[in-house]
């Protein structure tokens, strides 16, 4: 029907749509508002799923994927927060749950037992119900009416496509016929909560079929025990200061990116840290979600330049880099969720003087390795938003800067990783690695070793003492 003719045949209405289009009927706003608060409602249980499983996790590539596909989730549930709220809403009611047996599908997935369960109810249940719905969405509002709803399901969608994608691929590498299959019928019920929901959306006839819990008929409870792959064979190891290397002027800065590489791979444990702060503080306005989200995504994003470093270095690191979890063990299994913030925002303000961050990319100019240097750059920009985030809801929690600052220094202080005792207990020698991660990394430069470089064996021992103004991890 588009009978009117615009000049030069340029596009109609903005490009957005035909006339043809942008003349059906549509959803009205509040059915449009309907399907979006149970939109709204998906995203954030896949972000508490996501962020709930990520700590005791094993594998290192899904601890890494569930802090990324987390921050995403976070990110389309604000959008579609905001969206809501221009929509005649107030109250949002986003707190809600917009049906019993969508709730108990979340619960459910949140509460499975094994990697293969939580890969399968997420990647080929849950998050493709989320795609269709959104897809639906498109297919049936007017294109022109509800542009920014048009707007945001676009947006998602690309982002949950990149999703499916990623977990097809690691079900695919993970999950076995024969392990599928002892999942087949929680993964049934899974469906059946879908059918008694009317589909995510809410838009099918609801099968009737009352939705049944299995293991969700106790309510989940967070681990915050850091659990990792073979891949991590000496967790315990605090053989190696890399904060005492990084800031010996006599070491040369070639070798220092070595030690930079290794303190950004260390910082997966500050994911595993942050999700047991998030898990476990609830009742804080969503903005605290999105940001504490964001900044525990970028450090996944930190541990993954060092794995790169690492890797551009020639250096096989789970064979030559002994990377220890205790800081988020200690943290995690000693502290509150707000004692842990308080460390956080502590050792945070220590990476901002000139000794901090802006030290550790001026090593990586000066070592003449471009990729260190562009690795250190973004990871100090993102430092600067992080103590931006602890700012504005750690510090504002506590009400004075200096008091929030102390809080943190005495949480630290209580924080105890025992270097004598993990020894005495044979959970680890602390053996220093860094030798042979050295010469790894000389043989791929075509370098001779520096002898006063092999024989640098400063051990983590004083561990609060070395780490009172350079983070052990963040």
């Amino acid at each position: 029907m588009d009978t009117c003719a615009t000049p030069r045949n340029l596009p109609p209405l903005a490009g957005l749509c035909s006339f043809a289009e942008a003349s059906r009927s549509g959803l009205a706003v509040e059915e449009c508002v309907r399907r979006l608060k149970r939109h709204h409602y998906a995203f954030k249980r896949l972000h508490q799923i996501f962020t709930s499983r990520l700590t005791a996790e094993p594998l290192y590539e899904l601890k890494m994927a569930f802090s990324l596909h987390a921050h995403l989730c976070a990110e389309h549930a604000t959008a579609l927060r905001a969206r809501i709220g221009e929509m005649r809403e107030p109250p949002l009611g986003l707190d809600t749950v917009p049906d019993t047996a969508l709730e108990i599908l979340f619960d459910e997935i949140i509460a499975s037992t094994t990697t293969d369960e939580l890969l399968l109810s997420l990647y080929e249940i849950a998050v493709p119900a989320l795609e269709a719905s959104l897809e639906k969405h498109l297919a049936e509002t007017n294109p022109l009416a509800d542009q920014p709803s048009v707007r945001l399901c676009k947006f998602a969608l690309l982002e949950l496509d990149e999703m499916c994608t990623y977990g097809a691929r690691a079900i695919a590498a993970i999950v076995t016929p024969e392990r599928r299959e002892r999942s087949a019928s929680w993964l049934s019920l899974l469906e059946d909560c879908l059918a008694a929901a009317g589909g995510l959306d809410g838009t099918e006839t609801s099968s009737g079929k009352a939705a049944a819990r299995q293991y969700s008929t106790k309510p989940y409870k967070y681990d915050g025990v850091p659990r990792r792959d073979a891949r991590f064979p000496d967790p315990y190891n605090m053989g190696v200061n890399a904060e005492a290397f990084l800031y010996d002027e006599t070491m040369p800065a070639r070798a220092k990116t070595l030690m930079m590489f290794y303190k950004r791979l260390r910082e997966i444990d500050v994911p595993e840290m942050m999700a047991s702060i998030i898990a476990e503080t609830p009742g804080k306005p969503w903005g605290y979600y999105r940001d504490m989200t964001r900044q525990l995504w970028d450090e996944a994003r930190h541990a993954m330049m060092g794995e790169v470093g690492f890797a551009a270095a020639g250096v096989d690191w789970p064979r030559e880099v002994m990377v220890n979890f205790t800081w988020s063990l200690a943290l995690n299994t000693q502290l509150t969720p707000i004692e842990r913030h308080a460390v956080l925002y502590f050792i945070e303000q220590g990476l901002m003087p000139k000794t901090g961050k802006r030290h550790e990319w001026e090593v990586g100019q000066a070592s003449g390795n471009p990729l260190s240097a562009l690795f250190q750059d973004y990871d100090w920009a993102d430092e600067v938003l992080h103590a931006r985030v602890g700012r504005d809801w750690y510090v504002k929690a506590i009400g004075d800067p200096k008091k929030a600052a102390d809080y943190g220094d005495e949480c630290w202080s209580r924080v105890l990783m025992d270097w004598n005792k993990h020894l005495e207990e044979g959970l680890t020698k602390h053996r220093n690695w860094w030798p042979d991660c050295y010469r790894s990394a000389c043989r791929h430069w075509g370098i001779e070793p520096d002898p006063k470089v092999l024989a640098y064996a400063t051990t983590y021992q004083n561990v609060r003492a070395d780490l009172k103004n350079v983070s052990a991890s963040a």
